[in-house]
């Protein structure tokens, strides 16, 4: 109402939905933009503001900047509105755009057969109060899943009565999923926050328990399993692998850049944030001939993937440790409908192996290595606490440390001052982060977050193949080792900011 009274043209309005429809939505209306208004994944009191642009990723500079002085500039909540004749027009998005998002999405499985064989599958689905069940269980029942939705949290609540908080990397939002799996004996559990972009999975091991994956491993089985489908499918091939691209942050696991050598793909690392893998799937399209990709958004899917292979670049798949992941490029933010789709057909494929996802987990590891992170924050609240992270992470820079945990540290990177590119030459924006490579391999990033109080530390390990597949009990003990040498570094990692914010 209020953006209808101050004068825009046109303003496409919709019934609470996914953020990821939302970027649909911009693209196959032909909007300027896209407005949101969520907590996301995060507590109520954390509600916020989230803007498309007109391609359909979140907005990035220059345009981020120009809208927040836009926001400063405002003087009160109060506004004198446009005479009637001179204001815009509001029209509603209907079940329409529901059924139009659906029919992609169903596109992103890559073997129907192979999942309509497995619909003994079956599923525990949360959208943990959030609006995820309006897509997603009717996703999973076209798809011809057995999925049962968690009763107390399929209606939309912005309290968030029954969780903490509604993000699905925290085990305690899936402990109502888990315990109704256990009740009907369900395979696998996935939920999504509320705005139903991010998804956690909880997966059942051999022994018969539930077990809970991290980002980086959800992301990394759905780069593998999607790459090797995509040869095996001829998809790719070794004529068009080089226009393969798996893309990732800085801080998500290299396991998945592990991933793309082994298949031979490219993978591009961004910074954090899913603008800046939108970004880059609007690079692809532009790289397509303007002749061949008009009304490139309303062009069929297959038509799409098979322009981006022959003219620009096919996303594999694109993610983020924090439990974001995208497909295709139809909707340009992480999309947790999609995901969903995609992992389970993951599951369906292990199961069709005679495996469980933990054990196609453990076959990637295998065979590429066993690759572990670990996140830990450290916490500082108010003014006060603003200046002492401000204080630590300028310490990393001005005073970075020559060793870390007894391995010396043989790189630097300071992506507040120093010149980055990626592997297909674009420059890395200016970001607050210092990562450090060490000469045993781990690897740590450090960076304040920038929408908490907080400041992050991104932590990685790996021990690769002796030169062959491991077998099932090299990959536990090696299993075992990085993560004690993860642990380790964390423990000094601690010890050491706790010394430089004392001095």
């Amino acid at each position: 109402k209020v953006i209808t009274e101050l004068g825009c043209d046109a303003l496409v309005f919709a019934e609470p939905r996914p953020t990821p429809e939302l970027s649909f939505a911009v693209r196959q209306t032909g909007a300027t933009a896209g407005i949101n208004i969520t907590a996301s994944h995060n507590p109520p009191a954390y509600n916020g503001y989230k803007v498309y642009f007109e391609d359909g990723g979140q907005v990035i500079e220059p345009h981020a900047s120009g809208i927040i002085a836009k926001v400063n500039a405002v003087k009160s909540a109060h506004y004198e509105p446009l005479p009637t004749a001179d204001r815009g027009k509001r029209e509603s998005l209907g079940v329409e755009m529901d059924d139009a998002y659906l029919d992609r999405l169903e596109r992103v499985v890559l073997d129907p057969e192979l999942v309509a064989r497995e619909r003994g599958l079956k599923i525990v689905y949360s959208p943990l109060h959030g609006v995820g069940a309006s897509i997603v269980m009717p996703l999973l029942q076209r798809l011809g899943f057995d999925a049962t939705a968690v009763p107390e949290q399929i209606v939309p609540d912005s309290r968030f009565p029954t969780v903490k908080s509604p993000n699905p990397e925290y085990a305690e939002a899936l402990t109502m999923a888990i315990e109704l799996a256990d009740k009907i004996g369900a395979d696998l559990v996935m939920a999504t926050d509320p705005d139903d972009d991010r998804m956690g999975v909880a997966v059942r091991n051999r022994a018969g328990r539930m077990e809970l994956l991290t980002g980086n491993q959800i992301g990394s089985m759905l780069a593998y399993y999607r790459a090797s489908r995509m040869f095996e499918t001829g998809i790719l091939d070794e004529s068009n692998k080089s226009r393969g691209v798996i893309i990732k942050t800085y801080v998500t696991t290299d396991l998945q850049k592990a991933v793309a050598k082994h298949f031979g793909l490219r993978c591009v690392e961004t910074l954090t944030g899913f603008k800046y893998n939108a970004a880059k799937l609007r690079r692809y399209e532009e790289a397509i001939p303007a002749e061949l990709r008009k009304d490139y958004a309303h062009l069929p899917e297959e038509q799409t993937l098979r322009l981006r292979l022959e003219h620009s670049s096919l996303m594999v798949m694109g993610g983020e440790e924090s439990y974001g992941y995208t497909l295709s490029d139809f909707a340009r933010d992480k999309d947790a409908n999609a995901a969903v789709a995609a992992f389970a057909e993951v599951v369906a494929y292990a199961r069709s192996k005679g495996m469980t996802a933990v054990e196609y987990l453990d076959e990637i590891f295998a065979t590429l290595g066993v690759y572990l992170e670990r996140g830990e924050s450290l916490v500082f609240e108010g003014a006060e606490g603003a200046a002492q992270i401000a204080k630590l992470a300028a310490s990393y820079a001005d005073n970075p440390p020559a060793e870390m945990d007894g391995s010396k540290v043989v790189k630097v990177e300071n992506f507040a001052v120093d010149t980055i590119h990626d592997v297909e030459g674009d420059r890395i924006p200016s970001e607050g982060m210092i990562i450090f490579t060490l000469a045993d391999g781990r690897r740590c990033a450090v960076r304040p977050s920038g929408t908490e109080p907080k400041i992050k530390y991104y932590i990685f390990g790996v021990e690769k193949p002796p030169g062959r597949k491991m077998t099932a009990d090299e990959v536990g003990a090696a299993r075992s080792r990085v993560q004690a040498s993860v642990d380790r570094l964390w423990d000094w990692l601690h010890a050491d900011a706790l010394r430089r914010g004392a001095a």
